[in-house]
């Protein structure tokens, strides 16, 4: 009996240091893929960054075809996005396929990327969500248009951006002849940002709407 005993602390033992093994074993593995796939990640990044570059030379010049496409000398935006998908400058790259796209009067597809930008920076996301209700606007969807424009508005408040994109909501309720939510937008701006190039017709607008509430 003690030698079965013993025999099965012995396993016991040898079962646990093997299983702490493994953990060290697993751990030692996954640092090693993580520490490798960030390595190439950073190739990567450098590779679509210095890609970059000629494409957004070739928008900034209102060359909107080649800068999605690319040329003989250059990479365009939608290679980049195809080649470079896990990477910062393509999800940047989305962003400026959205805007040549709008540029280009091809909605559908400006909002295809649009859509799938993501950013932290406040400016950059409050500006991609008011650039999708311009698309919608375009295509007169002014329903969705009026969303995304508030959307915008409502991220991160700022006395710069926030009027302006208050006002295209504004506009897009009236489309809809959704009068009284568009008379609320005028007044957030009259309220919050007397500085704003939007205050003194915001003011006018909310006296004109007024009746219609």
């Amino acid at each position: 009996m003690e030698n079965i005993n013993a025999y099965m602390r012995h396993y016991r033992r040898g079962t646990a240091l093997l299983a702490v093994g493994l953990c060290v074993g697993l751990v030692l593995v996954t640092a090693a893929a993580m520490a490798s796939w960030q390595r190439r990640q950073q190739a990567r990044e450098v590779h679509a960054q210095n890609e970059m570059y000629q494409a957004v030379y070739l928008f900034e010049e209102e060359n909107f075809s080649s800068a999605l496409h690319g040329s003989p000398r250059c990479t365009g935006l939608l290679d980049i996005i195809k080649q470079h998908s896990t990477t910062k400058s393509a999800n940047l790259a989305r962003l400026y396929a959205g805007v040549c796209y709008m540029n280009e009067r091809d909605y559908a597809s400006a909002l295809q990327h649009l859509k799938q930008f993501q950013a932290k920076d406040y400016l950059l996301q409050a500006r991609a969500w008011a650039l999708i209700g311009d698309a919608y606007a375009e295509q007169g969807d002014h329903a969705q248009a009026a969303v995304y424009y508030v959307k915008a508005a409502e991220y991160r408040p700022n006395a710069f951006f926030t009027p302006l994109y208050l006002a295209s909501a504004a506009l897009a309720y009236e489309a809809k002849q959704q009068y009284k939510a568009a008379c609320e937008c005028y007044e957030k701006i009259v309220k919050n940002y007397p500085d704003a190039i939007e205050y003194e017709e915001a003011r006018k607008h909310v006296h004109r709407l007024s009746r219609w509430v």
